[in-house]
C-alpha cells in the first residue's frame, strides 16, 4: 500500500488554484529543517509561513516532491525550496479556509532519503567517467 503516491501535492495545487481563482492570498505553512531552503531569519519555532501568490513569488513550481520559487524578503531575492513532505498547511489568508496536513519528521526524512538515493542511483547509472589517453 505504501507504493501509492501521495495525494498531498495534488491537494496543495488544488487549494492554491482555489485561492487564486477566488482572489484570496494563498499562504503555506512549512516545517523547517536542513532539507528546506528558506531565509532562516524569518523562521520561528521551526516554522515559516510563505505567501505564494503570483505577485509575491516568481517561477512557482508545485511538483510532486518539491515546491520551488523565487521571492523577495526585505527586498532581497531568495530561492525557496520546500519538500512537499514539510508542508504543514495551505490556506487563504483572508478567511483561514484551506487544509492542514499531519507531519511526521521521521517519515519526511525517510521519503527524502529514498528520493535522494533513487536519483543518485539513476545518475550513477546514466553518467560515468571514462579515462581517455
Amino acid at each position: 500500500m505504501s507504493d501509492i503516491p501521495s495525494n498531498k501535492p495534488y491537494l496543495i495545487r488544488a487549494l492554491h488554484q482555489w485561492c487564486s481563482d477566488n482572489g484570496f492570498t494563498p499562504f503555506m505553512a512549512v516545517f523547517v529543517d536542513s532539507t528546506v531552503e528558506v531565509p532562516m531569519e524569518f523562521v520561528k519555532n521551526d516554522e515559516i509561513v510563505l505567501n505564494i501568490t503570483a505577485e509575491a513569488c516568481h517561477q512557482l513550481q508545485i511538483e510532486n516532491d518539491y515546491i520551488s520559487f523565487q521571492a523577495r524578503f526585505g527586498g532581497v531575492p531568495r530561492k525557496i525550496l520546500v519538500p512537499v513532505t514539510h508542508v504543514l498547511a495551505i490556506y487563504a489568508r483572508e478567511n483561514g479556509q484551506g487544509m492542514s496536513f499531519p507531519f511526521d519528521p521521521s517519515e519526511a526524512k525517510k521519503a527524502i532519503s529514498e528520493k535522494s538515493e533513487s536519483s543518485i542511483t539513476k545518475s550513477a547509472k546514466s553518467y560515468f567517467l571514462k579515462i581517455v589517453k
